[in-house]
This record gives structure tokens, C-alpha cells and sequence, in this order.
């Protein structure tokens, strides 16, 4: 009975594991459409700025996740495009020991956490690679990004009307 005992508080007691098992580009893309008469123009940009994550379990506790970032330039006077950057950074990562809630935050924002400053010097290198500007792109806070989305989750189950958050 004691051996029992020991095993269950053992197996209940499992510590949190993530273990980065490999980071990759997943796919890049980088578009200059104006070039090079954006040149001849007033530098004025206004950034447009998409993120987005994609999850799924690709073996036991083993989880590919994928960070989409998705840049576009635009110049304020004439509204053309000076560039579109889209990039798909992507991790294996084993994770162990947490489940529900928690797996869900580690996947949603841990994870882009690791991944994001690979992106942010990807965008930054293709970016100067077109002669253009130098494009520093901001931290991302993906524990408060997940907990606005745990909100919105809630306010939907509850009936309530919501309003997007983007980021700009």
C-alpha cells in the first residue's frame, strides 16, 4: 500500500519539462513591388503588422508551432507599397508535466516567445537586403496577447460582444 502511495504522488509531482528540440524557417517571403522608384519618393512608412501562431502535435508531447509574421510598408504620401515581408518561423518543442490551461499558454506564448526574436532578425536582415531603412520591430508580450484571448474566449461563451485587439 505504501508503494502505491509513493508511485501516485510521484506521477502527480511529474515537473514542467520544455525542451526546445529544433528551430526552423518554415517558409519566407519578401516582396518589393515599387522598387526602384520607392527610391525617388518621402520616406513617410506606415507599418502594417499581422501576428498569428499555428499549433499541432506532431508525436507524444512533441508539438511543432508556428509563428506567422506578416510586415507590410506602405508610404503615407502616395499609399504605394514599398515592401511586404511574410515570414513563418517554426520550433519543435517536447513539453511534459502540464496539461489543459497550461499546455495551451506554453504553446501560445512560451513558445513564440522563443521563436519571435528569431523572426524579428529574419524581417530585420531581408528588410536591410532590400536598401531599405533599418526595420526594428518591437517586443510582443504573448502572455498578455493570451490572456486578452482567454477574455475574448469568455466573453464569447458568455454572450457578450467583443472587439478585436490588432497590433499596429
Amino acid at each position: 500500500m505504501a508503494e502505491e502511495n509513493q508511485v501516485a504522488t510521484e506521477e502527480q509531482q511529474t515537473p514542467f519539462e520544455m525542451q526546445i528540440q529544433r528551430i526552423y524557417i518554415k517558409d519566407v517571403s519578401f516582396e518589393a513591388p515599387n522598387l526602384p522608384n520607392i527610391f525617388h519618393q518621402e520616406w513617410k512608412p506606415q507599418l502594417g503588422f499581422d501576428l498569428d501562431t499555428e499549433t499541432r502535435e506532431i508525436g507524444e508531447d512533441t508539438y511543432e508551432v508556428v509563428l506567422h509574421i506578416n510586415v507590410q510598408t506602405t508610404l503615407e504620401d502616395s499609399n504605394d507599397v514599398a515592401f511586404i515581408c511574410e515570414v513563418k518561423q517554426a520550433g519543435v518543442f517536447t513539453i511534459k508535466g502540464i496539461e489543459g490551461i497550461q499546455l495551451a499558454h506554453c504553446l501560445a506564448a512560451k513558445c513564440p516567445e522563443v521563436l519571435y526574436p528569431y523572426a524579428r532578425e529574419l524581417i530585420s536582415s531581408l528588410v536591410n537586403r532590400g536598401t531599405f531603412p533599418a526595420l526594428n520591430l518591437s517586443p510582443v508580450n504573448f502572455d498578455a496577447l493570451f490572456m486578452d484571448y482567454l477574455a475574448r474566449q469568455q466573453a464569447e461563451e458568455n454572450g457578450e460582444s467583443t472587439t478585436n485587439t490588432t497590433l499596429n
